[in-house]
């Protein structure tokens, strides 16, 4: 039995649960537990806005470092929490949410006090998991029902709100061991050999890789299942680095934006097995999921609810790499029957592809760079460790056709809730999490300007971390919307604004970058300087080749209409 607060018990069992970071801006009642996370050896980092914490928090989890927190002062630092929570939310990353309240007597149901909120009402559309634990000797129940609920078969966030008084008052309750749940259910048998006979017979058969087999570490069974089928694989936003992009029969990534060989191999696979992944709008056309009849359809997924749209002929619920390690031995007496020259074409036509965007890119009708031409020369100056973020919105498509990936985990998207500013926070939790390797944001400036201020909580904590800002002076992508419909653009100007000057009056490292040529020794500068620096790239919008399906996928009007 112990004697202490319950800011002590929280922080105490989180750190028994393999709890390592916390993100966070200080906040008066907040003072209690962040103090008792420091002294339970959790690092604590502060942000300089709430949303900023819980994507980093969320990043933390995307990259493999397990589950964070993410905390909010009682009322604004609360519903600054909210768009972080989204993300995690509809990307399916597990995050712990911790907010303060008033004390008991003046909350549930509020009085009208200052930053007086329902904050349990507001999280509750968003997370897995939501309580008010207003009784000190339930502390280890409640957060043993919430990270179950974090890290279960639907993984994503959980929220606590937590009257100020419960964090200082002084209870005895048992010591208790909170490990982390990890789930890793295997595949009912019946399916699994159904599934292999299909795979067998198939003759286009095509693996498509989501988040789940990224976080499940499946690339090693993911691998050995491709080449035992020669199935095409196409990783999703999530899943991206499953499929190394300098392997000879890659052919692209990211769904519906991944370029024409995975619109081909979407058309074309009489055998889809999905993996790890929801059959997001990612790859969808006006029609809905393009992962549909006459294609037979397979589905691997540890969440049973994630299973029902759409249908699969065979669904198999269990974990990723306990799935794919199943089906390979399941297979193990089959002569798969895969048309060789299948793969093989998908690749090529992923080499014509590439080559017209080096084509495109070399085209100069202006002063600034075309974002291709960025991209291309940023693919050969990165290191072979670095890890990415890809932000913005226009922005991730051209990282995702030409930046190299060659392993899950190391390189984030947010492609769930698309929340702009989402970049510099995830490199910060990739800072964090791998202080030794190099960390980049490639960012538009729309969307940098959204977390810029995050530059502070850099420089303060020390997070090298380079951000390459496509700089167009635009919401680019809505100015080119805006002017195909109506013939002119407006409010969606951004031009003016100086992002290596910002920088350096955050006390980082800044450069502005005008020609291609320029892009390798710029980063090399930004790299040794030991700050976090900015690389303001200065090009112009082109569409991305993408366009058209994008556009289709947002013309989906209902079943009835497709």
């Amino acid at each position: 039995m112990s004697d202490r607060t319950g800011a002590e018990a929280i922080a105490a069992l989180l750190r028994e649960a393999g709890v390592r970071f916390a993100f966070g801006v200080a906040g008066g009642k907040l003072a209690p537990l962040m103090r008792a996370l420091m002294r339970a050896g959790i690092r604590y980092v502060g942000m300089r806005h709430e949303a900023a914490g819980a994507m980093a928090a969320a990043a933390v989890a995307q990259a493999g470092g397990g589950l964070a927190v993410a905390l909010g002062e009682m009322g604004p630092g609360a519903l600054n929490l909210v768009a972080g929570a989204g993300g995690a939310s509809a990307n399916r990353l597990p995050l712990l949410l911790v907010t303060t309240n008033q004390h008991r007597a003046a909350c549930y149901p509020g009085r009208g006090m200052f930053m007086d909120l329902d904050t349990r009402a507001v999280f509750a559309p968003l997370v897995r998991f939501g309580a008010v634990l207003a009784e000190p000797a339930r502390i280890p129940e409640i957060l043993r029902r919430a990270l179950a609920a974090a890290c279960g078969p639907s993984p994503g966030p959980v929220h606590l709100d937590i009257p100020q008084d419960v964090l200082v008052a002084r209870h005895s309750g048992a010591d208790v061991s909170l490990p982390l749940p990890t789930p890793r259910p295997r595949p009912e048998a019946s399916a699994v050999e159904r599934a292999a006979a299909l795979l067998a017979a198939a003759r286009r058969p095509l693996i498509v890789a989501g988040g789940g087999a990224a976080a499940a570490r499946a690339e090693e069974e993911l691998r050995l299942l491709a080449e035992r089928l020669s199935a095409a694989v196409l990783p999703t936003q999530m899943g991206v680095g499953l499929w190394p992009t300098t392997d000879p029969h890659f052919l692209g990534q990211g769904g519906i934006i991944g370029g024409e060989a995975v619109l081909a191999a979407l058309a074309e696979a009489d055998v889809v097995l999905a993996v790890g992944t929801r059959v997001s709008s990612w790859l969808w056309d006006e029609r809905g999921p393009l992962l549909r009849p006459p294609a037979r359809l397979l589905r691997l997924d540890s969440d049973p609810a994630a299973l029902a749209d759409p249908p699969a002929e065979v669904a198999l619920v269990g974990d990723a790499r306990e799935g794919l390690a199943d089906l390979l031995a399941a297979l193990a007496d089959r002569r798969p029957q895969a048309d060789p020259t299948w793969r093989a074409g998908l690749a090529e036509r992923r080499r014509r592809y590439v080559a017209r965007l080096r084509q495109e890119a070399a085209r100069q009708e202006s002063g600034a760079m075309h974002p291709a031409a960025l991209s291309f020369a940023l693919a050969e100056a990165l290191p072979d460790d670095a890890l990415i973020a890809y932000d913005g919105g226009h922005t991730s498509f051209w990282s995702n056709d030409i930046l190299p990936a060659l392993a899950p985990r190391t390189r984030l998207h947010e492609p769930g809730m698309c929340q702009l500013g989402f970049g510099l926070p995830a490199a910060i939790a990739l800072k964090l999490l791998h202080p030794q390797r190099p960390v980049v944001n490639v960012t538009g400036d729309g969307a940098f300007g959204f977390t810029l201020a995050e530059l502070d909580t850099a420089r303060r904590e020390g997070f090298a971390v380079v951000n390459i800002v496509h700089n167009n002076g635009a919401w680019g992508v809505i100015a080119h919307g805006q002017r195909k419909a109506f013939g002119e653009s407006f409010g969606a100007d951004l031009s003016g604004s100086d992002y290596a000057a910002i920088a350096r009056g955050f006390g980082c490292h800044a450069e502005v970058v005008e020609r291609p040529e320029e892009v390798a020794p710029a980063l090399r500068r930004a790299l040794v300087s030991g700050l976090p620096a900015v690389l303001d790239c200065r090009v112009r919008f082109e569409p991305h080749p993408s366009m058209a399906a994008f556009a289709a996928m947002n013309r989906y009007a209902g079943p009835a209409a497709a």
